[in-house]
């Protein structure tokens, strides 16, 4: 009687977790979406003030401008989406941005300091991707194994669940699904 009343506790519980999350998956939208909305009106700010300067500020004031953009926006959907993919691609995003930004800068010097600028941003431009790309399979790994092992357990409990028989076997694979998530 008491496996049975905790199933049936556990599967109301689940039904709960499943409504909330529904409504917090709204609110991240929402906070998504303003989030993008902001990047875009302070991009249009700041791309307005560029407009006063002259050559090679006004070309870096663009840039910068942008890469916030890019930045604020990677990082809202990053966060929206909550993935090891898609915290990777907001990463080289912004050192794609960061990249260009750097180039941009470089435009004032002349000669070998130009080649020296340029070389040194594209240098920090590949040591950012392969960074970014390199805790992507990391943390892809982390993911992997912890599912491995999630796996591993819900057999041993389903394999408890054997030497029962009945409502009672039924009740324990009940509660084994619902504990792992099944």
């Amino acid at each position: 009687m008491k496996k049975i009343f905790a199933t049936i506790l556990m599967a109301t519980a689940a039904l709960g977790f499943t409504a909330a999350s529904s409504a917090a998956t709204k609110e991240a939208k929402a906070d998504y979406n303003a989030a993008r909305d902001a990047a875009t009106a302070q991009y249009k700010e700041a791309r307005a003030k560029c407009n006063s300067l002259n050559r090679n500020l006004k070309d870096v004031c663009i840039e910068e401008a942008k890469a916030n953009q890019i930045r604020v926006k990677a990082e809202a959907e990053a966060k929206y989406k909550n993935t090891p993919k898609a915290r990777t691609k907001a990463r080289q995003a912004i050192a794609d941005a960061e990249f260009a930004l750097a180039k941009t800068r470089c435009g004032n010097l002349v000669d070998n300091a130009r080649d020296v600028c340029i070389k040194e941003a594209k240098a920090a431009h590949i040591a950012a991707i392969a960074d970014a790309k390199a805790d992507g399979k990391v943390t892809a790994a982390r993911s992997e194994a912890r599912d491995e092992k999630r796996d591993a357990d819900y057999k041993v409990e389903l394999e408890k669940c054997e030497a029962l028989a009945g409502a009672a076997k039924d009740a324990c694979v009940s509660g084994a699904k619902a504990r792992f998530g099944r």
